[in-house]
């Protein structure tokens, strides 16, 4: 059991502060990577939450490689978010204020491969051509990396 899922057990649905990564992987081809989840039925990066003595590269690393079967060879820091445009309220009734650490990653190996548990589908997509169905919590963060990063690094 993970550390978030022991807190649920004390606090039930009751707001969380939750500390997390999330990693924006980027291929040769110049697609984002997302994933459909499980849980909300979106699409969205690969992370999740930091579990006790991990460092935010760590849980961005652990995330991408459990979720999708990728290995980053780099992670390059992106931003940090946080405050009311990050509080999500999940299907099931779990309430978070998330903290997200995003990382970008074009090195990567592996052949990818869903978790089965919170992975429904793996795809990449061009940056135009994002699904309309993105996880919330996520789309500020894919909104400031197509508008500002791409046109910085000529990805257009």
């Amino acid at each position: 059991m993970g550390y978030i899922q022991e807190l649920r057990e004390l606090v039930g649905h009751r707001p969380l502060i939750m500390p997390g990564a999330n990693v924006i992987v980027v291929d040769k081809n110049k697609r984002l990577l997302l994933q459909l989840r499980t849980d909300n039925k979106c699409w969205g990066l690969p992370g999740g939450s930091m579990e006790p003595g991990e460092t935010l590269k760590e849980v961005a690393k652990r995330e991408l490689y459990e979720e999708t079967n990728l290995v980053a060879k780099n992670l390059t820091l992106f931003n940090v978010y946080s405050g009311e445009e990050f509080y999500y309220k999940y299907p099931h009734g779990d309430e978070v204020y998330n903290v997200i650490t995003t990382f970008i990653c074009t090195e990567y190996e592996g052949v990818m491969k869903k978790d089965e548990n919170e992975v429904l589908d793996l795809q990449f997509f061009h940056f135009d051509e994002l699904p309309s169905e993105l996880s919330p919590p996520e789309m500020p963060i894919l909104n400031e990396f197509i508008n500002t990063y791409l046109g910085m690094h000529n990805y257009e």
